[in-house]
């Protein structure tokens, strides 16, 4: 009964250090037509799901903003963060005319 006990114990620690949810948190990807490019204040209007939301651009990005169609549709990988929106890690143009087809986070392609 101990030994069941003990396995029971331990995937029950297993199941709190290892839950991909919590790891996979704090970067996510959002598939979206480009409202909005505020170049002033360095950050992406996008939506999905019925939500719109802005979306912060990182120093290496600002350069390539005004090259961001807008209306086209985006591939953007984020890192999610409390309590502020979230922060661009890369983008891939899907449809629309740009120079900047793909950021990777610090160059663009």
């Amino acid at each position: 009964m101990r030994f069941i006990l003990l396995i029971f114990a331990l995937m029950l620690f297993l199941g709190d250090v290892t839950r991909p949810e919590e790891a996979a948190a704090a970067e996510q990807s959002y598939y979206s037509p480009i409202i909005n490019v505020d170049v002033e204040n360095s950050r992406i209007l996008i939506s999905t799901l019925g939500a719109v939301f802005w979306v912060e651009v990182p120093e290496a990005a600002r350069p390539h903003l005004e090259k961001l169609p807008l209306s086209g549709l985006v591939d953007i990988i984020v890192e999610t963060r409390e309590g502020q929106p979230p922060l661009l890690k890369s983008w891939k143009i899907k449809s629309g005319e740009s120079t900047c087809l793909h950021f990777d986070g610090k160059t663009c392609k």
